[in-house]
């Protein structure tokens, strides 16, 4: 049988189905019982959520949690947090605890200019060419009057073009580089329709201005970047060394001293710092997804950023100056609270409201302190009990329902493992001789 097929878009949602399940998988499979049981019975909701992709067959869930007890700039939160990896909300949770009673988190947004470019190739004078946009930049500029008009209204728009000449990179290449403010919104509908004129009038113009002869520039695309290096958060912790001490950490310097030697080493060693910077990006992307934002365009900009300098590094960093312990991270963040997802779902919705409807630089300084405080939990775990201990206890409940535990089963083994080291084998062990 073919596993190809044209007109898929066209067949409803139980057409699709009934194809997928014939073409790939056996006439037994579960597949049909287990796409339809996630179907929400709430038909508007469900038709709401097949409307915000293509192709919809089913919906994908991820628990929706809660991190609470952050202190932020003197403002406590309760911070949600979409994600499904075990012992995440729990340490941001713990390091959210830990700091409060020690001045909190602090933040603050340092800049929030995005990007987007026009790339055109132009196998002419670069004299020439720069004479050109001299004359054309004001043109570029009224020519999205129409689509920058709200935007300006709430404080946006296009903050500047410029020309840049990328040919000693690559042959014939030029850019239109071109920064925008979105206000509340993360923009890229916005900056993408703005650069998509751009380049329209570029190209109008190009071909009536006599120096070009025939030599004219080549459009070959217009798109933002998700690589926002002026579009800034900083967040940070601070207190005397001495107040780091608690009921596992007996001797506060000790602490902060091997603290830092562990920031150093993701500084400096990269195999550690993807891992190092991944740890935050469980923050991050926790609350990001929560809040109806596009992770994989904070994922990549970040990364990128990690790399600024040449090799790629820790985002974290950590000092001791005259007895206080400092640990910041500062990272690219464009977020929204405007637009898309926000005014759709209805987690979303309820996450914004949850942290009393920021607006984006709001929201910014929120997700950035999820990621310092996720990233806090696993050093401090890391250099004093391991994070195996606190990890694998959180794991304890997958593995058990991976063996399809019963409650009660659940419930000795959670009291087995409160004083036993959890492991997969040793759940494994222990489960069976409670069985037998």
């Amino acid at each position: 049988m073919s596993k190809t097929i044209t007109g898929f878009s066209k067949l409803s949602k139980e057409e699709k189905i009934d194809w997928l399940v014939t073409t790939f998988f056996e006439k037994s499979s579960s597949a049909v019982h287990i796409l339809k049981q996630y179907w929400n019975t709430n038909q508007q909701l469900q038709q709401l959520h097949d409307e915000f992709t293509e192709n919809t067959i089913s919906n994908y869930y991820l628990p929706f949690g809660v991190a609470p007890n952050f202190s932020i700039n003197g403002k406590n939160y309760a911070i949600p947090m979409a994600i499904e990896e075990s012992s995440v909300i729990a340490a941001a949770s713990n390091a959210a605890k830990y700091w409060l009673n020690r001045g909190g988190f602090k933040a603050e947004v340092l800049d929030t200019q995005k990007v987007g470019q026009v790339h055109f190739t132009f196998q002419g004078s670069a004299e020439i060419l720069k004479s050109f946009f001299s004359e054309v930049k004001p043109k570029l500029l009224a020519s999205v009057a129409a689509l920058t008009k709200n935007m300006k209204k709430r404080g946006g728009g296009v903050l500047d073009i410029s020309l840049v000449n990328k040919t000693e990179a690559l042959q014939g290449y030029y850019q239109l580089h071109c920064t925008f403010e979105t206000v509340d919104s993360m923009g890229a509908n916005f900056i993408n329709s703005c650069l998509e004129q751009f380049a329209e009038t570029f190209k109008t113009e190009a071909s009536s201005y006599a120096a070009f002869n025939e030599e004219l520039p080549h459009i070959v695309m217009s798109i933002l970047s998700n690589y926002v290096p002026n579009c800034i958060v900083r967040a940070e912790v601070s207190c005397p060394v001495e107040e780091l001490s608690d009921s596992k950490i007996p001797d506060g310097k000790e602490f902060a001293e091997k603290f830092i030697q562990a920031i150093n080493i993701a500084e400096i060693e990269p195999f550690r710092a993807v891992t190092h910077n991944k740890g935050i990006m469980n923050g991050i992307d926790a609350v990001v997804l929560a809040t109806g934002n596009d992770f994989r365009a904070v994922e990549a900009g970040i990364h990128a950023y990690a790399s600024k300098d040449g090799q790629y590094s820790s985002l974290t960093h950590a000092s001791i100056d005259n007895g206080i312990f400092k640990f910041w991270m500062e990272v690219p963040l464009a977020l929204g609270t405007v637009g898309g997802l926000t005014s759709l779902h209805p987690l979303v919705k309820l996450a914004l409201q949850l942290l009393g409807s920021p607006n984006a630089k709001e929201l910014m300084k929120i997700v950035a302190v999820a990621g310092l405080a996720q990233n806090f939990a696993a050093i401090k775990s890391l250099t004093t009990t391991g994070i195996q201990q606190g990890h694998m206890k959180m794991h304890l409940m997958n593995i058990l329902n991976q063996f399809n535990a019963t409650a009660d089963e659940k419930t000795a083994m959670v009291k087995h493992f409160t004083t036993n080291t959890v492991s997969h084998s040793a759940v494994v062990d222990a489960l069976e001789t409670y069985r037998s």
